[in-house]
C-alpha cells in the first residue's frame, strides 16, 4: 500500500502554489527522470555520474542471485551476528532499516558500527563472537578511513578467535575499482558486492548500500524495492506536479527554506523513529551549501506549539494508528503552524518514503539553486584531522585542544539553532540527560536544537554546519575516552582519532566563521550533561 500524505500548510500555502506552477513551467520532473545535469548547474560534474539512483527502482525488482546465494550461505552456517563497518551513506539507511523492522527469527542479528569512540568499538566487540559474525565493510570510495580502521581492528580480533587467518568472515560493499575492492581480492574476503558508481553515498539506501545488510538480517529487500517502484511510479512526468508526492513535498520544504523556516522538524512514531537519521544526512548533505539548506531536526522534546517560533516546517510520519503523535498535529495545526502528514501502514512502506524523500531533495536543490549531490565542506574536517594525525606521529601526541564551555554566554547572541555535536560514548543515561538538554534550551530558550554523534554527523549534517546558515550556535561536547583501543598498522587508537576528528572539526567551523565552542564533560559524560542542565537554569 502506498503511503499517504495529508498537509496543513497554513502561512507556507501560496508559496507551495507558486513554486509548483514554476516546476510545471520549467520541466522539472521530466528533466530529473532524464538525467538532465542543467537542472542544476550547467556543468555535469558530480550530477551526471551521480544520478544512478533512477534506475535502482524498476519493477519487477531485479533478482540479486549474489546478495541472495550470501544470505543463504549466512543462515546454512548459522551464524549469529552481521555487522556492518561504514559511515554516513554506508550506514544510516541500513540503521534506519535495523531499527524499524527489529530482529527476524531465523537470522542474524545487524548491528552498525559508525563511531570511533573507543566504547563503541568495545561494546560492539562485546556483543559478539567473531568467529560466529560476518562483518561488511562498506565504503563507496573504497578509502573511507574510519572503515578502514573498524576493519583492521575486528580482522585482527577474528584472526587471534580463530587461530588463522580468515578472510572468509568479511565482505566488501563498494565501487568497481576502489582499493577496498582490491583488498578484498587480495585478502580472501568472502565476497565483494559491487555497487553502481553512479550512486551517491546518500541516494544509495536503495542500493546494495542498504539492502545488502537489509537482506543479510532478514528483511526483504525485493519488497522493499517493490514499495519503492510504486513510488518512483507516482512521480514520473505526466501528472501535474501537485500530484506528484516527490514533487511536492520538494516544493513544501523549498516553500518552508525561502520563508526561513529552514529547520524541517520530523515528528515520527517510534516504531519508525531512526528514519530521521537519514532524512538528516540526505537534506542537510544536499542542500546545506551556500549559505542555505534544510537542517532537519529529529528526536527533539515535545513542547508547547507557540514555543517553537517561525522557524520550523514540521513532518509527522506516522506508522499504523499513533493518537498521541494526532494530538500534536491537531495542536501544531491550530496553532498556525504548517505541518505535513505522511503516513506507514507497514514498515516495508519505507521502500516508497525513501524514494519519496530522494526525489524531493533532488527538487529541492533546483528550487534553491544547489547542487544537492556534491558536499563541498565535508573535506575540510578531513583535512584537519589529517593534520592533527599527522602531529601526533611526528611527536607522539595531540595539540592541546582548549575547551571554550560558557554555553549561557553564547546563548545571548541568540542563535536561531544550537548543534550538539557529542564526541562522547552513548553510555548510561546519556541520551536521557541530551534530551533534558535539548528541552531546557528549548522551553528555556526558545531555541531549536539538533544532536548527533561524532564522527558519523561529519559525513551527515557537518555539511550543513559549514555550508549551510550559518546563525546558528555549534556545541561540541567531549569527555574523557578511557583507555584506548590500538588500531593494527597506526601509531595510535581509536580514542586518539576521535579525538582528533573532534578538534578537526572545531577547527574547520572556525575555518568558515561559525560560532562554536568546546565543553569539556570530564570523566562522567552524563553527568556532564546533567551540569550543564542545572547551569542554565
Amino acid at each position: 500500500m502506498l503511503p499517504r500524505m495529508g498537509t496543513h500548510l497554513g502561512p507556507l500555502a501560496r508559496d507551495v502554489d507558486a513554486i509548483l506552477a514554476r516546476l510545471e513551467r520549467d520541466r522539472v520532473v521530466e528533466r530529473v527522470w532524464a538525467k538532465d545535469h542543467t537542472l542544476w548547474r550547467t556543468e555535469p560534474a558530480e550530477i551526471a555520474d551521480r544520478l544512478g539512483w533512477l534506475d535502482l527502482v524498476r519493477e519487477p525488482p531485479p533478482a540479486d542471485a549474489e546478495l541472495e546465494a550470501l544470505v543463504a550461505d549466512v543462515r546454512r552456517e548459522g551464524l549469529a551476528d552481521v555487522v556492518l563497518l561504514g559511515m554516513g551513506g554506508s550506514s544510516l539507511g541500513a540503521e534506519a532499516l535495523r531499527a524499524s523492522f527489529g530482529e527476524q527469527p531465523g537470522f542474524p542479528r545487524l548491528q552498525v558500527l559508525d563511531s570511533t569512540h573507543p566504547s563503541w568499538v568495545r561494546r560492539v566487540r562485546r556483543a559478539i563472537d567473531p568467529g560466529r559474525t560476518l562483518f561488511l565493510v562498506a565504503s563507496k570510495s573504497g578509502t573511507t578511513a574510519e572503515v578502514m580502521a573498524f576493519y583492521r581492528y575486528f580482522r585482527a580480533e577474528t584472526e587471534a578467535a580463530v587461530g588463522a587467518a580468515d578472510g572468509l568472515s568479511f565482505v566488501a560493499v563498494t565501487d568497481p575499482g576502489t582499493p577496498l575492492a582490491r583488498l578484498a581480492a587480495e585478502c580472501g574476503f568472502r565476497h565483494t558486492l559491487l555497487n553502481p558508481p553512479d550512486v551517491g553515498g546518500r541516494f544509495s539506501v536503495l542500493s546494495r548500500f542498504g539492502l545488502a545488510a537489509a537482506a543479510l538480517a532478514g528483511i526483504d529487500a525485493r519488497e522493499l524495492l517493490r514499495r519503492a517502484h510504486a513510488m518512483a511510479a507516482r512521480t514520473r512526468p505526466g501528472p501535474p506536479a501537485a500530484e506528484n508526492p516527490g514533487a511536492w513535498l520538494g516544493a513544501v520544504l523549498g516553500a518552508a527554506v525561502a520563508r526561513g523556516r529552514f529547520l524541517p522538524t520530523l515528528l515520527t512514531s517510534a516504531r519508525v523513529a531512526t528514519i530521521g537519521l537519514w532524512v538528516e544526512q540526505l537534506l542537510a548533505e544536499s542542500t546545506g551549501k551556500e549559505g542555505t539548506g534544510a537542517l532537519p531536526v529529529t528526536l527533539e522534546p515535545a513542547a508547547d506549539p507557540h514555543a517553537y517560533g517561525d522557524r520550523r516546517l514540521f513532518v509527522a510520519l506516522r506508522y499504523g494508528r499513533d493518537a498521541e503523535l494526532d494530538a500534536r498535529v491537531e495542536a501544531l495545526a491550530a496553532a498556525g503552524q504548517p505541518v505535513v502528514e505522511l503516513a506507514l501502514d507497514e514498515p516495508a512502506d519505507l521502500g516508497g518514503e525513501l524514494f519519496r524523500w530522494e526525489f524531493a531533495t533532488a527538487v529541492l536543490g533546483y528550487v534553491l539553486g544547489v547542487q544537492p549531490f556534491d558536499q563541498p565542506n565535508v573535506q575540510t574536517a578531513k583535512t584537519e584531522t589529517d593534520r592533527l594525525l599527522a602531529a601526533f606521529r611526528a611527536t607522539g601526541r595531540l595539540p592541546p585542544a582548549a575547551a571554550d564551555g560558557d554555553l549561557r554566554r553564547a546563548l545571548d547572541a541568540r542563535p536561531l539553532f544550537v548543534a550538539l555535536m557529542s564526541y562522547t560514548d552513548a553510555g548510561e543515561g546519556y541520551e536521557a540527560a541530551i534530551a533534558a538538554l535539548r528541552e531546557r534550551l528549548l522551553r528555556g530558550f526558545g531555541v531549536a536544537t539538533t544532536f548527533g554523534y561524532g564522527p558519523r554527523f561529519l559525513h551527515s549534517t557537518g555539511q550543513f554546519h559549514k555550508g549551510g546558515v550559518g546563525c546558528g550556535l555549534f556545541v561540541q561536547l567531549v569527555a574523557e575516552t578511557g583507555a584506548d583501543l590500538a588500531i593494527p598498522g597506526e601509531p595510535y587508537g581509536f580514542g586518539t582519532l576521535c579525538q582528533a576528528q573532534a578538534a578537526g572539526d572545531l577547527a574547520a567551523l572556525a575555518s568558515q566563521g561559525r560560532r562554536a565552542l568546546r565543553i569539556d564533560l570530564g570523566d562522567d559524560a552524563t553527568a556532564g550533561v546533567l551540569r550543564l542542565v542545572d547551569e542554565l537554569g
